[in-house]
């Protein structure tokens, strides 16, 4: 992905949107296919509404118009929403009328976030949303099914292997509360941050909480907790004993491994989520060679996220970064061409373009993308501007013929009835 003007705002060639548009299809099907029905939120959101869900406001970019006076009073001021969590949240509320419960919506939209842009880590950035909303209640089983439908997305792009790993908040706090520990949330937010910053940071961060060394030894311990099977449970029992809290939580992330895609999903402690609005299980996905990417995928459950006072709406959702995900994709695969265009229709003469137009119209009823050669030339003219859009087919309408222009090979064909192959038919992405 090259480098924009703008750092953290990027900007795609169209051989590179051809990867992208691969992608957005792929996780739209997939999305389909499992019965999520889509929609979209505007853009900006109230700022108090983004800053109360767990985000540092110096990461928020503030909407103002240009000609506001310097000390105009703002009844609400407005952001760009960093997520589609939050505007998700506030759609519920303001549809919940027009809306059947469960509700299953996927979302695909660009989000900014005023971050220092770095590899796989964007200022503007489209994420494809998944979330699976009831009313006053959500079956455990929707847990299980947003991330088999996550882990089907994945397996059927060429990103390799990938880990989704899946703690649960509940077998933390659980854990949490047996060993004392007073802020369990503090304790959870630093934990989520062990993959960067290390055990020395965390311990450093976790005594300035107010931990003991036990209690900090024990919160290490715990995410030090890995399983690709339920073997963590009795793990987990020996170094916590047990509670409800813990139980349940135990209880439900044994059901998830044990229900889930054994290929990818592991149990992992340490997985914690920094937004506090999560409930139960969490997730995040890395693929196994990008590792230093950072998480291409992540969400959980959330019970107290929707509410208007006398209703909640628990849900459980996953957000895939199509933008990260995109720039992993292309340093490994391209395009077959940078252009729709699978034949360009020849013109002879300027009486033929009427011809030409006509060829083209019979092949782009039958959907095959074409176009009509701007002027008369000579045919080896044409044919090097085909060759080099990348173009592979070219139509010369007088003889009724279609040339293979990498091949060499020139055939008879009729408008009507004439299919490239499916390969031809829409650029593709392969390995590079």
């Amino acid at each position: 992905m090259p480098r924009a003007t703008l750092s953290g705002f990027p900007e795609l060639t169209p051989s590179e949107r051809v990867v992208e548009q691969h992608v957005l299809d792929h996780v739209r099907r997939t999305f389909e296919l499992h019965g999520f029905a889509g929609i979209e939120t505007r853009a900006v959101e109230p700022l108090e509404s983004l800053l109360r869900k767990g985000e540092t406001s110096k990461e928020v970019y503030v909407l103002s118009r240009l000609h506001d006076a310097p000390d105009a009073t703002r009844d609400r001021q407005l952001a760009l929403h960093f997520d589609l969590t939050v505007p998700f949240a506030r759609y519920v509320l303001d549809h919940t009328g027009a809306l059947a419960f469960p509700f299953k919506r996927y979302q695909i939209q660009k989000s900014w976030r005023g971050e220092r842009p770095q590899e796989g880590r964007f200022r503007e950035f489209t994420q494809a949303d998944i979330d699976v909303v009831g009313q006053d209640s959500l079956p455990f089983q929707f847990e299980v099914d947003v991330a088999l439908v996550m882990c089907e997305v994945l397996a059927g792009l060429p990103v390799g292997g990938f880990t989704m790993r899946v703690n649960n908040r509940k077998l933390c706090d659980g854990a949490y509360q047996a060993a004392g520990i007073v802020d369990r949330e503090g304790t959870l937010r630093v934990i989520d941050k062990l993959a960067k910053i290390g055990p020395a940071g965390v311990t450093a961060e976790l005594t300035a909480l107010g931990l003991t060394e036990e209690q900090v030894d024990f919160a290490l311990a715990l995410a030090s907790i890995r399983t690709r099977d339920t073997s963590f449970v009795e793990q987990v029992r020996a170094l916590a004993g047990s509670n409800e809290t813990l139980e349940e939580g135990l209880a439900e992330l044994a059901a998830l491994i044990e229900g889930g895609d054994s290929r990818h999903m592991m149990a992992d402690l340490s997985i914690a989520r920094g937004l506090d609005y999560y409930t139960g299980t969490v997730y995040e996905v890395t693929l196994d060679e990008r590792e230093g990417l950072g998480a291409i995928s992540a969400g959980g459950r959330y019970d107290s996220l929707v509410t208007d006072g006398k209703r909640t709406f628990p849900g459980v959702g996953l957000s895939l970064g199509i933008t990260r995900l995109v720039g992993a994709l292309l340093a490994g695969n391209e395009a077959t061409r940078a252009v729709p265009t699978a034949v360009l229709v020849a013109v002879t003469s300027a009486e033929s373009h009427a011809q030409s137009r006509r060829v083209a119209a019979s092949l782009r009823a039958r959907g095959i993308p074409t176009e009509v050669m701007a002027s008369a030339e000579k045919f080896g003219k044409q044919i090097r501007y085909a060759d080099r859009r990348g173009i592979p087919f070219v139509w010369f309408p007088e003889t009724s013929e279609v040339k293979d222009i990498r091949s060499g090979e020139q055939v008879l064909a009729d408008p009507e009835a004439w299919t490239p192959p499916v390969g031809d038919l829409w650029p593709r992405v392969v390995q590079s």
